[in-house]
């Protein structure tokens, strides 16, 4: 499932009403300028993974800056996910979409330039910031652009795209940092962002009829509870610093919920429908979300980040490791929506999250029986084993999450499924690597075996009452 945020209020202009979307003679090309947004943003969360120890060994500071290069990206995405799409539904999306690709590609050039550890931190958080402008538009302006059979095509491409930009993040980081140096991750995104900022004209502008207010407030409040939390698991910090900053982060999601009830009932548009909360199976959803994603982002820092501190292997190497991985998510979650997921619904999400645990406590086996200064080649299996689990888990997952949102729901369920996901991949990469580097590889597949037993108990909750079959690759 992309990272999309979709508004429920939907306006079109007269003439667009009147006729027809499969009018609207540039759809194809803006559909390619709205995908080529999507595998930007994808493309530069994986090829940082990779980069990240290069960036260090070149900047130097403490060892923990290697988890904020990624944590300061996808913790502004996903605490501003909704407010960015609740932008398009003021100023327009097309609008907003173009400001959010032009703040991506100087930010891109900021955080190739950076001198230092601290402005390239800086760089990427304002990176995050501007995709969080970018992403939550991209479905809303699909679908004022295609009707009917073509409508169904066109959202089908953002699947394989996204697929191939999963694929190719982890080897381009690795080609681009060992044949020139880590800042030419980040100088592939000035072309592709200055290519879409050029073709954006061809987009076709869309915003609500009635315009909600942004909720600054609320925006605040969850920015500062999510950072909070996030903290002290990267920077480390003693007992009483963690109960201080998780108590103040917990005090203001306790605010946020308030808040947010407040301005649902004087209809002033809240970041997210509380009427939400009372659908369990949602509820449970995004915990799992939090679980699941932050166990996949997290793992993946551990393994590239092992193979160039530990046995010293270079950066080539380290990126063509999780290959396996990528290639198998691909082909499992095309088996998924295709053959499995019509026949056995969201079961599969079990079987998804047993491939993945047998994957993890291979990569278990493989780090244990691996020499000190060797490459640990079964380690290739298991992460191939988790990708397979990857794929086969999200396919049903995202389906089932949004079965029972009611249709005025769904706008604000998608955009807060979304963040929350970038939240888990957020805390996942800030405490899997935090264990790594106080433990060990070893301890960190072990801490995410039971972070995945912790999602098959949120994943129960989430299953409709009866399991049926009733999941499609079109729903």
């Amino acid at each position: 499932m992309p990272n999309t945020h979709r508004s429920h209020r939907t306006h079109h202009s007269p003439t667009t009403t009147n006729r027809s979307h499969h009018t609207y003679r540039h759809r194809w090309p803006a559909l390619a300028v709205l995908l080529v947004a999507e595998a930007m943003n994808l493309l530069d969360a994986t090829i940082m993974t990779v980069a990240a120890p290069a960036i260090h060994a070149d900047l130097g500071g403490p060892v923990s800056d290697i988890q904020w290069y990624g944590a300061a990206y996808t913790l502004p995405f996903a605490v501003l996910l909704i407010a960015g799409g609740r932008l398009g539904d003021i100023v327009g999306r097309k609008r907003i979409f173009g400001i959010g690709v032009a703040g991506f590609v100087l930010a891109s050039l900021a955080c190739a330039f950076a001198p230092s550890a601290g402005l390239l931190i800086t760089a990427r958080a304002v990176q995050g910031a501007a995709a969080a402008l970018v992403i939550p538009q991209t479905i809303g302006l699909i679908r004022v652009m295609f009707d009917g059979g073509e409508l169904a095509r066109a959202m089908g491409s953002i699947g394989p795209v996204m697929g191939l930009a999963a694929v190719c993040g982890p080897v381009a980081g690795g080609v681009l940092t060992h044949a020139a140096s880590w800042r030419a991750v980040f100088f592939v995104n000035v072309p592709l962002g200055v290519g879409v900022l050029l073709a954006t004209p061809l987009l076709k502008e869309d915003q609500s009829a009635r315009r909600p207010r942004l909720d600054l407030v609320g925006t605040v409040l969850v920015s500062g509870a999510v950072g909070s939390l996030t903290y002290p698991l990267i920077q480390g910090a003693n007992s009483l610093s963690y109960v201080l900053t998780w108590g103040l982060g917990l005090t203001l999601f306790a605010a946020f919920a308030v808040h947010q009830r407040h301005r649902a009932r004087r209809e002033l548009s809240p970041l997210v429908e509380p009427s939400l909360f009372g659908n369990r199976g949602f509820s449970a959803a995004l915990v799992c979300s939090v679980l699941f994603f932050a166990v996949v982002s997290g793992l993946m820092l551990v393994v590239v980040v092992q193979l160039q501190l530990g046995p010293h292997m270079g950066v080539l190497a380290a990126g063509l490791t999780l290959l396996p991985w990528s290639c198998a998510m691909g082909i499992s979650s095309w088996t998924a929506g295709r053959r499995l997921v019509p026949r056995y619904g969201s079961r599969v999400m079990y079987a998804g999250l047993g491939a993945l645990f047998a994957g993890v406590l291979g990569a278990i086996g493989a780090y244990a029986t691996a020499p000190d200064t060797g490459y640990p080649w079964p380690l290739l299996v298991a992460l191939a084993v988790c990708g397979v689990g990857q794929g086969l888990f999200a396919v049903p997952f995202f389906t089932t999450a949004l079965h029972r949102v009611r249709p005025h729901e769904t706008g604000s369920a998608a955009g807060l499924l979304n963040a929350v996901h970038q939240l888990g991949s957020t805390l996942g990469v800030a405490l899997l690597g935090s264990v790594f580097f106080r433990g060990g590889a070893e301890d960190a597949f072990w801490a995410a075996a039971g972070l995945l037993v912790a999602t098959a108990a949120a994943v129960a909750f989430m299953m409709p009452r009866r399991a049926a079959t009733y999941l499609s690759v079109s729903s």
